[in-house]
């Protein structure tokens, strides 16, 4: 029990400065969804989508090798430096490349003259990259805190200039039109102060750890190849991640048909999902939490005899924790959602996030199961599963968006990630076998999502929804309980 607090009390640390952090900057959705129309908002929505995939290509699986090789390794300041020598030479190479071509890749995406946009967001991109390692080794070093700072700090800084830019400055050039906020304020930039700001915060990461990067020790050689080796397969299985999470963002502007939805172009449908979709952040903070924490705990407790109990212990936890999440959100969204999005053209599609709920439950389960890979040196497994479940991604977007527009991206999320806990599940068992409750973790899933359909499809008048809503949370509490705490099997 006391490796199991040990990972509790670290995740909770990662949790509230992920939930804290997550909540200061959600407050920017009831901003932007204020300031912006959902056409502009789609802008903002579809180049994060194209950053999500290119921070894979960027950080390409370096991360992770480094918390393999320096967990194995009495001179984890090695690997360090080795790793934070690659990631800094390739991060110059990528967003000078992006750089000189910014003119071109604005036109391409059709926003023509605007390639400022793609040159602060290559500069976001290289600083994510370069500090990537060094948020790895506070996380390996236990310095759970101090990430904590770094990030919220960050976050803050991201959140007070975009309220100066969005709010502040055009209220106050109404107000004194002469004023010195004519040197920093230009209208006609619009959206472009989101990623300005973004660019801004992330430059005084660069800051924080300025002491270890100076004193970085420029080193590649035989050991670089060696984390190159086991790096690959897990760029590969980012990248196909991210297409799982990313694609349907980037797809839908395109494969709609015109006029699919009256009177709204897809750009601006592109704009209401990705508003919505930021709904489903609750569950990823959970999962990013978990993950912060987790990662480093397997790898430090591989070595024990007992870690696969553990490991089952683990799974058993989160699956209760994340089916209640997803079924409380899901129940309270209708009253939830416009306090988030401030106009009624973005409450459109909320039924899309029960189902990305879900998605982000499966991705969880998936990263639970990812130990038996990992461990075992045999990303490549990993890499194909990850593969495959983005080739269905693929395969059912192109297939769902014209006949059931942006549900159908919502429900491939789901079902993609649900293929790829089962590959996982199967397989991983025969490499490295972890005794998981399945039945049980089976059960609690289906309780929450057989409870959220029948949520949904009971057509009942707003007094008889908050009385269903409160028994189906009550039902599964008290079978939890039943089930697992009253007997205490979970502590065994």
């Amino acid at each position: 029990m006391g490796q199991l607090r040990q990972l509790a009390s670290q995740t909770v640390v990662y949790g509230a400065s992920s939930v804290l952090g997550r909540v200061l900057n959600y407050l920017l959705v009831p901003l932007y969804t204020a300031v912006f129309s959902p056409e502009d908002y789609g802008v903002v929505t579809e180049l994060y989508a194209f950053v999500a995939f290119l921070n894979i290509v960027y950080t390409y699986g370096f991360e992770t090798a480094y918390f393999r090789f320096a967990t194995k390794s009495n001179d984890a300041r090695h690997y360090f430096n080795v790793a934070q020598t690659s990631l800094i030479i390739t991060s110059v190479l990528f967003s000078a490349t992006l750089v000189l071509f910014s003119q071109n890749i604005a036109s391409l995406l059709e926003y023509p003259g605007q390639g400022k946009y793609v040159v602060w967001l290559a500069l976001v991109l290289a600083i994510d990259a370069v500090v990537a390692v060094p948020f790895a080794r506070l996380r390996l070093e236990g310095k759970a805190l101090r990430f904590a700072t770094f990030k919220l700090s960050n976050i803050g800084l991201n959140i007070a200039l975009n309220i100066f830019f969005l709010v502040f400055c055009p209220w106050w050039l109404a107000q004194f039109p002469a004023s010195w906020v004519g040197l920093v304020y230009f209208p006609e930039l619009g959206v472009g102060y989101v990623f300005i700001s973004n660019l801004i915060a992330n430059g005084f990461y660069l800051l924080f750890f300025a002491p270890w990067l100076v004193r970085l020790k420029l080193s590649m050689g035989r050991d670089w190849k060696l984390m190159m080796l086991y790096a690959t397969p897990l760029l590969v299985m980012g990248f196909a991640g991210v297409t799982n999470e990313m694609l349907s963002r980037v797809l839908l502007k395109y494969s709609l048909p015109e006029n699919f939805y009256p009177g709204q172009s897809n750009q601006e449908i592109l704009g209401v999902f990705g508003a919505c979709y930021k709904l489903s952040v609750f569950m990823t903070l959970a999962v990013q939490a978990f993950r912060y924490a987790f990662e480093p705990f397997f790898f430090s407790k591989s070595a024990d005899k007992n870690s696969p109990e553990l490991f089952a212990k683990v799974m058993h936890g989160f699956i209760i924790f994340g089916s209640f999440s997803w079924l409380v959100i899901s129940l309270v969204l209708q009253d939830l959602a416009p306090i988030f999005l401030r106009q009624p053209s973005y409450l459109s599609a909320l039924d899309i996030v029960p189902w990305l709920l879900g998605g982000g439950l499966f991705l969880g389960v998936y990263f639970n199961l990812s130990v038996w890979y990992k461990l075992t040196d045999q990303t490549k497994y990993g890499a194909w599963i990850t593969i495959i479940g983005s080739l269905v991604t693929i395969g059912l977007n192109f297939a769902l968006i014209p006949v059931l527009g942006y549900m159908g991206s919502a429900m491939t999320t789901f079902f993609s990630y649900l293929l790829m806990v089962c590959l996982s599940y199967v397989i991983g068992q025969k490499h490295y076998f972890v005794p998981y409750k399945t039945g049980k973790g089976l059960f609690y899933m289906a309780l929450a999502g057989l409870s959220i359909l029948a949520f949904y499809f009971c057509d009942l008048c707003q007094e008889y929804k908050y009385f269903s809503a409160t028994g189906l949370i009550a039902l599964y509490v008290v079978l939890v309980w039943l089930l697992d705490f009253r007997k205490q099997t979970f502590n065994k």
